[in-house]
């Protein structure tokens, strides 16, 4: 004879519970009719928006250039975050901006990661083409700043005229010399547009001047202050006594042959002028060291590449190209208020450095 089954309070309890619970999840499926539109009587909170990557790649990490670019890009970071567009930035460049494999596998690296999007200063026209046409077969956008690239695929290219710049700094040069004398021009780089441009305007505005002849201009400073110092050693002990002129086209450069013309006693008692500002250089014009500084606008630069890169990534239209400004600095107008806006860029806030004086 079979047994009966047990009717212990215990089973009649688990019974129960599983009972309820199915019933709970029948009420609350969401396919259900009778389950309820938002719980608690509030309204589902929307999911968070995800989190963009952007790689900023600057050709080279130490001159206080690439500091301001940062500086900039953190500020668009923070306005983007701020509106409810988390981005986070990743800063990483190479050491020195001759390092063009360097450059290359950081971008590499960055495709392979799937980083959301890039802005590259590349050092070179040629070299950076691939890695950053592989970024945008990968689907990734690519804003370029500050020097050129031999492609048009990149979402968008923001620098300054560095035609223009070199174009101001000639003409300031010839109306110091008065029109007339030797001058000598110490090229940057091979391969870095930026600058290839600005020499070239510097070249271009220097032929307006018939009394002057540019003495040298076939001799590269090298991608560091202390390689540059070398060629400016160089070239002043063989043509000190008979130039009365020098021009210099980015930050490096620039202090270098500083350095040189102060080493030599130079420095004072020839015409310079150069590109870029930075403490070193200021200085130098406020001593009457330097007579001029093409100064571009880096922190505005680094600001507009994350916020069209991210603007990119959203499918928005951004322009192919974007000029930033380009201002003559001298004695006379240094201490304009638009001028020291330019000069003195907000690195504390944003970098955490100490600002220029």
């Amino acid at each position: 004879m079979a047994e009966k089954p047990s009717s212990s309070p215990l089973v009649w309890l688990v019974l129960g519970v599983l009972a309820l619970g199915a019933a709970g999840i029948f009420l609350l499926h969401p396919g259900s009719p009778a389950a309820p539109a938002d719980a608690g009587g509030e309204k589902a909170k929307p999911k968070a928006a995800s989190e963009l990557r952007i790689a900023v790649i600057p050709k080279g990490t130490t001159h206080e250039f690439w500091k301001t670019i940062h500086a900039g890009a953190i500020k668009a970071q923070r306005e983007l975050t701020a509106a409810g567009t988390p981005v986070s930035i990743i800063w990483k460049g190479p050491l020195r901006e001759d390092d063009r494999s360097s450059q290359i596998e950081v971008v590499q690296t960055f495709v392979g990661q799937g980083i959301n999007g890039i802005v590259l200063a590349p050092l070179d026209r040629t070299a950076l083409v691939a890695p950053v046409e592989l970024a945008i077969g990968a689907k990734i956008p690519v804003v370029v700043i500050d020097s050129g690239l031999e492609s048009d695929k990149q979402s968008s290219f923001i620098a300054t005229n560095n035609l223009d710049g070199g174009k101001q700094g000639g003409k300031r040069l010839g109306e110091l010399m008065g029109g007339t004398g030797k001058v000598l021009l110490l090229r940057y780089q091979e391969g870095s547009a930026s600058t290839e441009q600005r020499e070239a305007g510097f070249l271009a505005a220097i032929k307006e001047f018939p009394g002057i002849t540019v003495i040298s201009s076939d001799q590269y400073a090298g991608p560091t202050r202390a390689t540059a110092l070398t060629a400016s050693q160089n070239l002043l002990n063989r043509y000190k006594s008979e130039i009365s002129g020098v021009f210099c086209p980015n930050e490096s450069s620039a202090t270098g042959m500083l350095l040189a013309l102060k080493e030599l006693g130079l420095n004072g008692k020839l015409k310079y002028v150069a590109f870029d500002a930075s403490d070193v250089l200021l200085a130098g014009l406020k001593a009457g060291d330097i007579q001029g500084l093409v100064v571009q606008d880096p922190f505005n630069m680094g600001y507009l590449g994350v916020k069209n890169v991210v603007a990119a990534i959203q499918g928005k239209a951004i322009p192919k190209q974007i000029d930033t400004p380009v201002k003559l600095v001298t004695p006379d107008n240094i201490d304009q208020p638009e001028i020291k806006a330019l000069i003195t860029p907000p690195l504390a806030e944003f970098l955490g450095e100490p600002a220029r004086p």
